[in-house]
């Protein structure tokens, strides 16, 4: 029986150090390198990074954070929309981003500021998927960041739809 408990106790430290050391790590402000393919990049004023100072994040990093979704009508589309992904100040807060306005880049190099403030103030998300299932670049993806337009009347303004910006490839943070 005493083996028993030792062997459980053994097991259980082990397990606190493996996982304690990644959580270590993060808050010494170091991200775990991707696994994956990189869809994401952050620089500027961050505070966590993994690849010298940027932080360049795979779509299985946006997945471990926690999802939202929410199905909204949106100008580009006849029907409303399920979009999940992650809340942009979750992102933000992974990476320990620490200015006031989000220089956001698609793939084919549109740009958009953001203030950061929208991060806060709206549920925006950096969709993942849309109607469940994952976006290719060809349906917008693979990330999408997304304001839930139907949610507040002030939403629905060339403003916010203008910071709806597909095919995400980048953020800076300024």
């Amino acid at each position: 029986m005493k083996d028993i408990i030792s062997r459980r106790r053994v097991l259980a430290c082990a397990a606190s150090l493996v996982l304690a050391a990644p959580l270590a790590t993060l808050a010494k402000g170091v991200l775990p390198p991707p696994t994956g393919k990189v869809v994401l990049t952050v620089k500027g004023q961050i505070g966590a990074h993994n690849q010298g100072n940027t932080a360049v994040l795979d779509m299985a990093a946006l997945e471990a954070l926690p999802q939202t979704t929410f199905t909204t009508l949106t100008p580009w589309e006849n029907q409303p929309i399920r979009f999940t992904g992650p809340l942009l100040r979750d992102v933000l807060a992974l990476v320990k981003a620490q200015g006031q306005t989000i220089r956001a880049t698609a793939l084919n190099d549109y740009r958009i500021s953001i203030p950061a403030s929208d991060a806060e103030k709206f549920d925006v998300i950096m969709a993942v998927r849309m109607n469940g299932e994952p976006m290719s670049v060809r349906s917008r993806g693979p990330i999408f960041i997304v304001y839930p337009f139907d949610s507040r009347p002030e939403l629905k303004s060339a403003t916010y739809y203008e910071r709806s910006i597909w095919q995400l490839k980048s953020l800076d943070i300024e």
